[in-house]
């Protein structure tokens, strides 16, 4: 049994409140995998899932901003949930979080909660108190009141009430950049079907030569490799800097547009 949270709440306090709670939940430990934008936490859904084999878990995952198109909400994106074989994952479903299940064909269709329904049938079966539900639907920290305990009701077995949002509605992944990893090797959304490994490779910032692995690329030279990152036998392809920095060399970051 695993329990991994994805999130941008990352400062300590918020780190230890989720964990502190995770780890009551579910009595077992928890990791935290801070990210600062939908896309980074699109990469870390895929490689999370790939770590746990499909194996029993359970993988929270939030990337929920108030402000710009998050106002389109009544307090926040909602959540949904799905299983990939024995896992089961919550995540926020607006923006680019589960563009790269839905490119990967992790997934077809999720359940999609409303949190006020969902607590009125918790107080209603005395799941909770009428405090903790006024807490619940009113939180601007939703990752700790609600996902937690919507991931246990489930685990333990029981229904929420949900409705059906097909993947189809979420944005498709751009061509970009989602994680510069502490080398500096820059993981793409591209896999190796969507390139011509014969030809160098046309980006925004230049062209680059395809190599099957890191250890072929020259000396000091940059190329794009297959990486680790990815599920099952689809890795997603990185640019690279034999023995130096790629996202230094080429000022990259996550979001960053390939082409």
């Amino acid at each position: 049994m695993f329990v991994t949270i994805v999130t941008d709440c990352v400062d300590e306090n918020a780190r230890g409140r989720q964990l502190s709670r995770a780890g009551a939940y579910f009595s077992c430990p928890a990791t935290l995998v801070g990210i600062h934008n939908d896309l980074e936490a699109a990469g870390n859904l895929i490689d999370v899932l790939d770590a746990g084999e499909g194996g029993e878990g359970i993988v929270l995952v939030n990337v929920a901003p108030r402000n710009g198109d998050g106002k389109k909400w009544p307090n926040g994106t909602p959540f949904g949930f799905f299983y990939y074989k024995r896992t089961l994952v919550l995540a926020s479903v607006d923006g680019l979080t589960l563009s790269l299940a839905k490119k990967l064909g992790i997934v077809s269709a999720l359940q999609l909660f409303d949190i006020t329904t969902v607590t009125a049938h918790w107080k209603q079966r005395g799941r909770v108190s009428d405090e903790i539900k006024n807490r619940i639907d009113s939180t601007q920290f939703r990752s700790f009141e609600f996902l937690p305990r919507a991931a246990l009701a489930i685990y333990e077995g029981g229904s929420l009430p949900a409705t059906e949002f097909l993947i189809n509605a979420i944005p498709d992944a751009p061509k970009a950049l989602w994680w510069v990893d502490n080398f500096g090797n820059c993981k793409t959304t591209l896999l190796k079907e969507e390139i011509n490994t014969a030809s160098p490779v046309e980006t925004s910032f230049g062209n680059f030569a395809f190599s099957p692995y890191l250890k072929d690329v020259p000396e000091r030279q940059y190329g794009i490799v297959v990486g680790s990152s990815g599920i099952g036998e689809r890795r997603f392809l990185e640019i690279v800097v034999q023995g130096g920095n790629a996202a230094q060399k080429f000022n990259l970051a996550s979001g960053s547009v390939i082409m």
